[in-house]
């Protein structure tokens, strides 16, 4: 099974944030999802289906940051 993105992987979504920044942490995972934006600590939560139709590229994986 390919993993596409998991618990505390480093996102990057189609729309930056309003701080500038474009690199978001995921928090939570389930049926909905958790991001926290890594330059201002705003916190969003979304469905899945959304999350997934507004990413545009996992930018780390957490197990290769370890």
């Amino acid at each position: 099974m390919v993993r596409m993105y998991d618990l505390h992987d480093m996102v990057e979504m189609k729309k930056a944030h309003p701080c500038g920044t474009n690199r978001w942490e995921i928090i939570r995972m389930g049926a909905d999802i958790k991001i926290k934006c890594t330059g201002c600590g705003h916190i969003v939560m979304m469905s899945r289906r959304d999350f997934e139709k507004r990413l545009k590229k996992v930018l780390e994986h957490a197990s290769e940051a370890e």
